[in-house]
């Protein structure tokens, strides 16, 4: 399947909004965490392992080709992607840290509830940041490029559907889909 620059762009951006609502209920969860009360671990769980396999598996690798079109279109359009790879490849380390240590404790092994907060605010962090860069400064590049650029990029290999924002949502993230519904209904995941 070969799509056009600017039809990349579309699916990226909406990507964003669709992780954002995944910090989102990451930062509720986190938020609501006191001395009594315990982040919803399965919920994270659930939120870690879309992030880890669609976001980090589909997203960042359409990314990847965008970035690709930039760098082979000039220095006016380069500037700073050598940054890009080093990033992603600290935002799947974190996630896939964090996604391990939820299921540990989920099957009871020990694990500071301390370090999972922190490393979920980090996680958060980390992506709310790349994802503003990305958004403010690399994406308007891609769009100006998009405007020059003629000829299509092949996403064959990565034409998966979202599994919780797609058409037709994976079995397996039903109990997401569910808070993420919960919480569009109270306002809290934009």
């Amino acid at each position: 399947m070969t799509t056009d620059l600017a039809s990349i762009l579309s699916d990226l951006r909406t990507d964003h909004r669709n992780v954002t609502i995944m910090l989102n209920l990451l930062d509720r969860e986190i938020a609501e965490t006191g001395d009594l009360n315990e982040p919803d671990f399965e919920l994270m769980r659930d939120i870690m392992l879309y992030m880890t396999v669609y976001s980090d598996a589909v997203h960042h690798p359409k990314e990847d080709l965008v970035y690709a079109a930039l760098a082979a279109a000039g220095a006016e359009f380069a500037a700073g992607l050598e940054n890009v790879e080093s990033d992603h490849r600290d935002i799947g380390v974190l996630g896939r840290t964090l996604r391990h240590e939820i299921d540990a404790v989920l099957t009871g092994t020990a694990v500071a509830r301390e370090r999972v907060i922190e490393d979920t605010l980090d996680y958060i962090r980390l992506l709310r940041l790349h994802m503003s860069w990305e958004e403010e400064d690399l994406f308007l590049r891609a769009d100006r490029l998009a405007e020059d650029a003629a000829s299509g990029l092949d996403l064959t290999y990565l034409d998966t559907p979202d599994p919780v924002f797609g058409l037709r949502t994976h079995l397996g993230f039903s109990n997401l889909l569910a808070h993420i519904h919960r919480a569009a209904d109270s306002g809290t995941t934009g």
